[in-house]
């Protein structure tokens, strides 16, 4: 009876308030994620708290000085001034909070296996907090059974129950950077929880701060919804790398085909190639699936296919700048100065997370290659797991006599913000990844598509 009273009574205490918006929100980790959706919940009335390790980043935000591009600093003065949002570094204030979302990175290995690292340590402070009537939300992309199987029995372990004394749900992020057509609240937010309380405190806390939710019956299907989405990506970006690889040696243009395939009305939807993949979500994320198959002795030839296509693009890249600066210079590759042109992973944004050119850079400079970067929207690389050697490296400017000086540039990243014109007129060679010279229309003898 006892149990029943406190289920009863956590649901209705938390349901009043959120349906008032008085719930105070925690949000753990203020990235490309976890920032966006503070925003959002904030600008929703709730009183929101973001949490986060890097101290310079909490100074900056309670500034009202936003670090990440989708997040405009007038907006987050805004709310700040108001005081629906601050952050914070202080994790023992996620007792005060009603709601807990969780929003942290899920790499993978130097094996290609999930890190679970952030998730756990994450749910492991928030164990030592968690209190009766609160609702925790993972938002973390992962495998199949994660809330379950990995963040239950770690919130559990101070011997309060899911379901009972606290609630617990999954809703994956689903973020766009660059894409102006859609917010954190405009895009349709699928919603799950454990058990039909959590399901429905979940489903009513976004349905709060989003337009549209879009419930499914469990967190391990909606957990699969986000591997789903990410893998129908990655499968079919391989499969158009396959293509122009197949057509550039039959001298047919990839990007006529495809353009020209995509005036079908139906059955066809247009995926254009590129010099690898790039983000957080869709070069890591189908590898999650593939791991958590093993458990079940089923094998994911499909996926692991497309994973070794896309990984061997920048090596293809480097094979034909390799062609393409023999047939114009006598200079040795390892003797060249090459320009990459966008480290961001793509087009009009900051982030340069799992970006192609920084593998791409590796290999030409373990080949003895000089390599410098131009992004209007990367000053300088900041510190990055894979790649650590590249820290601190600075964009340089572009103009017509620096472009000379070098044998080649490489166009990785297509920003609207860069000068082609400028590149075609003073680069001696242009190796073009994107198709963006012919998408602008802008001409040159010395531009080769790749």
């Amino acid at each position: 009876m006892h149990d029943s009273v406190v289920k009863v009574g956590a649901y209705a205490a938390l349901t009043q308030a959120i349906t008032t918006r008085s719930a105070t929100v925690g949000v753990i980790g203020l990235g490309y994620v976890g920032l966006p959706l503070a925003m959002a919940i904030a600008r929703a009335g709730f009183p929101t708290i973001g949490f986060d390790v890097d101290v310079a980043k909490i100074d900056k935000l309670n500034d009202g000085m936003s670090y990440i591009g989708t997040v405009n600093s007038k907006h987050l003065s805004k709310v700040v001034g108001e005081g629906h949002f601050r952050a914070t570094s202080d994790f023992s204030e996620l007792k005060s909070c009603d709601v807990i979302i969780i929003c942290v990175p899920t790499p993978l290995t130097r094996y290609r296996e999930p890190d679970l690292s952030f998730i756990q340590d994450t749910t492991r402070v928030i164990a030592r907090h968690v209190r009766v009537g609160q609702l925790v939300v993972l938002e973390s992309t992962t495998f199949p059974g994660t809330t379950n199987e990995v963040v239950r029995p770690i919130l559990e372990s101070n011997e309060l129950k899911a379901g009972l004394d606290f609630f617990l749900g999954f809703s994956p992020e689903r973020e766009d950077p660059g894409n102006s057509d859609y917010r954190t609240d405009t895009i349709p937010k699928i919603v799950s929880g454990e058990g039909p309380e959590a399901k429905a405190l979940v489903e009513l806390f976004y349905s709060a701060v989003v337009k549209n939710v879009v419930p499914v019956s469990a967190p391990q299907v909606a957990e699969a919804v986000k591997i789903t989405e990410n893998i129908f990506r990655a499968v079919n970006i391989a499969l158009v790398n396959e293509l122009k690889v197949i057509f550039d040696a039959m001298g047919i243009d990839v990007w006529e085909v495809i353009d020209a395939a995509a005036t079908k009305p139906f059955g066809y939807m247009p995926f254009y190639p590129g010099p690898g993949l790039g983000g957080h979500c869709i070069p890591i994320d189908p590898f999650y699936l593939t791991w958590k198959s093993r458990e079940y002795g089923l094998p994911t030839r499909f996926i692991e296919l497309a994973g070794e296509i896309n990984v061997s693009m920048p090596r293809y890249v480097v094979t034909k700048l390799e062609e393409a600066l023999d047939r114009q210079f006598s200079v040795p590759f390892s003797k060249a100065r090459i320009l990459i042109v966008g480290v961001a992973y793509k087009k009009n944004v900051d982030d340069i997370r799992e970006s192609p050119s920084f593998k791409l850079i590796e290999l030409l400079e373990n080949r003895g290659t000089e390599v410098d970067f131009h992004d209007p929207h990367v000053s300088e690389i900041f510190s990055i797991r894979e790649h650590p050697q590249l820290a601190g490296r600075k964009s340089v400017t572009l103009d017509g006599a620096m472009l000379n000086s070098y044998h080649a540039a490489v166009i990785v990243t297509d920003h609207d913000a860069v000068d082609y014109a400028l590149i075609a007129a003073h680069a001696p060679l242009v190796v073009d990844t994107r198709n963006v010279f012919a998408r602008k229309r802008v001409s040159g003898g010395n531009i080769v598509k790749c």
